[in-house]
Order: C-alpha cells, then structure tokens, then sequence
C-alpha cells in the first residue's frame, strides 16, 4: 500500500497509459477483422501485463473488460469498402453460375426437344414408307388382278 500511494501519482493515469500500451502492441499483430473476435485475447493480455505492473504497487486487477472497439471512421469505410467489395464479388460469381446452370438447362431443352422432333421424324418417315408400300403392294395385287 505504501507504493501505491507514495510512488504512483496518478494510478488513474498509470494504469490508462499501461493499457493504451498494450492495446497498442497486441491490436496491430492481429488482423482488423479478427480484432473484434478476439476482444478475450486483447482482454488477457492487458490483464497479465496490468496484473504485473500494478501488482508491484500492491493493486489487484480483477478484470478488464473489452466493451467496444471503436476504429476510426477512415479505417471503419475501409472496412465497409472491403466487405462490400466481397459481397460485391460474391454476388457476380453467384449470377454467374446461375447463367451457367440456366444456359445448361436451354442446352438440355434444346437436345430433348432436338430428340423428340428427330423421333417424330423417323417415324413419320416410317409410317410414309410403310404407306408407300402398302401403295405399291395395292398397285401390284391390282395388276395381278386385272391380268388374271
């Protein structure tokens, strides 16, 4: 207690300055998305290292709560630039594969429409070849018949 009062002057101030320096050492390892996941990570850190410095002046940190983490307004555009540029790109990769998938299902209409009418075709060429015989089969029984 005798540190605490006589060798700290401003414990306020002290115990602010050790937690700018630890956010200021830790947040820039980590990348900016991840900062916001692992406030329990940042959280840890300050309380070992306030833990150890203000322990010497006979303070006990209990917690240290990371509430909210607040980047400036140019870095937070950044941020929203970034993410709408992903959205972005992930928006033109999904109308891309649905121009795939619908120009494949044309093509899979085409060649069944294709098949049905190739079908059709063959068998009314076979049925008009089936008539042609049954024509010439009358015109031949028609002449046996009249030369008999």
């Amino acid at each position: 207690i005798q540190d605490a009062m006589y060798k700290l002057t401003n414990p306020r101030a002290q115990i602010e300055s050790y937690v700018l320096d630890v956010v200021r050492s830790s947040v820039p390892k980590i990348d900016l998305d991840n900062v916001f996941l692992e406030k329990e990570e940042i959280a840890a850190s300050i309380k070992e290292m306030l833990g150890e410095t203000m322990g010497r002046f006979g303070y006990s940190i209990l917690a240290t709560p990371v509430t909210d983490i607040e980047p400036n307004m140019e870095v937070k555009r950044a941020m929203n630039e970034i993410n709408k540029a992903k959205r972005l790109r992930q928006a033109a990769v999904d109308e891309g594969e649905a121009i795939k998938i619908r120009s494949i299902k044309e093509a899979e209409a085409e060649a069944a429409r294709t098949e049905i009418q190739a079908k059709a075709d063959a068998e009314a060429k076979f049925m008009q070849g089936q008539g042609i015989a049954r024509q010439r089969q009358a015109i031949v029984s028609g002449l046996r018949d009249s030369g008999n």
